[in-house]
């Protein structure tokens, strides 16, 4: 999946590790569900910190950590126009 981060940056997450792409589609489903930024956070802390089918802590990449931006700035939007 390739993911737009602003206008002129894009991360291909064929590079992420599987419990990386495991915790970001945990993160992603969250995103449309909370109804708070402060839930939004709780909710990747804990997938973060849980892992891949509680396999443990995913160390949050550069990339990683970018894609989660992007969608904090999507979630902040779209709990705006509420």
């Amino acid at each position: 999946m390739i993911i737009q981060i602003d206008h002129n940056k894009s991360i291909d997450t064929d590079s992420f590790s599987s419990a990386e792409r495991h915790v970001l589609q945990k993160i992603i489903g969250w995103q449309s569900l909370v109804d708070s930024l402060a839930d939004f956070r709780q909710k990747t802390k804990s997938a973060l910190a849980v892992g891949w089918n509680n396999s443990g802590p995913v160390r949050t990449t550069e990339s990683l950590s970018l894609v989660i931006q992007q969608l904090e700035k999507e979630l902040r939007i779209r709990l705006d126009t509420q």
